[in-house]
């Protein structure tokens, strides 16, 4: 019967998770008067980012759970012994900042517009319900999705078959009949594809260009190329999908 649902990633698929992070601790950093500490507030930040990677894996592979995760990021990168008050204190003053940096990728309302018709759509994440369903009110796209479903809640996260088949059985449909958009080749794209779904990569940046797309996952540019891989009709005017 084709493919019948989408379901979505929402940080750096949907959400411009990347630029309101950066942004959001930048301003965070300068009002804690944190920036001195460093050669520059790009190493600043690139440090923070690999710290928030690190403390993401242990909670994507269970060995804490996600308010953990945020403290000890915190901690890690202060190289303090803070208490959790201390620790969560400190991360809420950066998700004010954060917060204020919010947006949707351009792309995302036109594709959401295109499919609204022909396809059913939920998203998966592998964050927390209370902070992905509060993003995606914000954001003005919640009534957009039948389902939410995030790994803190479900017990099992991306890439484990499970999560994504929770998903298919959210929206009471076989995998065969389900797409997913990620944006990360392996816990997206390979996970995806291995539990069975049509998997889609989206790979806005180009800064993997060199990397192979895991076997399974179609490779695009820009949302506006889904439509094609889904069988409908692609939604720049004029432009072949990537995938014919």
């Amino acid at each position: 019967m084709g493919i019948r649902a989408v379901v979505w990633d929402v940080d750096d698929t949907l959400f411009d998770y990347t630029t309101a992070d950066r942004e959001g601790m930048r301003v965070h950093l300068a009002a804690e008067g944190l920036l001195a500490g460093y050669g520059s507030a790009e190493e600043a930040l690139v440090r923070w980012r690999e710290i928030t990677e690190a403390q993401w894996a242990r909670f994507a592979a269970g060995e804490v759970d996600f308010v953990t995760q945020r403290r000890d990021r915190t901690r890690v990168f202060l190289e303090r012994d803070l208490t959790d008050d201390e620790a969560d204190a400190w991360f809420q003053r950066y998700v004010r900042h954060y917060e204020s940096a919010w947006s949707l990728f351009p792309d995302v309302l036109p594709v959401l517009d295109a499919l609204a018709a022909s396809h059913r759509h939920a998203v998966l994440s592998n964050s927390s319900l209370h902070v992905q369903d509060r993003k995606l009110r914000v954001l003005g796209v919640h009534d957009r999705f039948e389902a939410v479903l995030c790994a803190a809640e479900l017990g099992v996260s991306k890439p484990e078959p499970g999560a994504f088949l929770a998903a298919c059985d959210a929206l009471g449909l076989p995998p065969g009949q389900v797409a997913y958009v990620g944006d990360h080749p392996e816990i997206d794209g390979r996970g995806a594809a291995d539990a069975g779904l049509l998997s889609v990569w989206i790979d806005r940046s180009g800064d993997r260009a060199s990397v192979e797309p895991p076997e399974g996952p179609r490779r695009i540019a820009s949302l506006a190329e889904l439509p094609a891989v889904l069988g409908g009709p692609d939604t720049r005017f004029g432009a072949p999908s990537s995938f014919g």
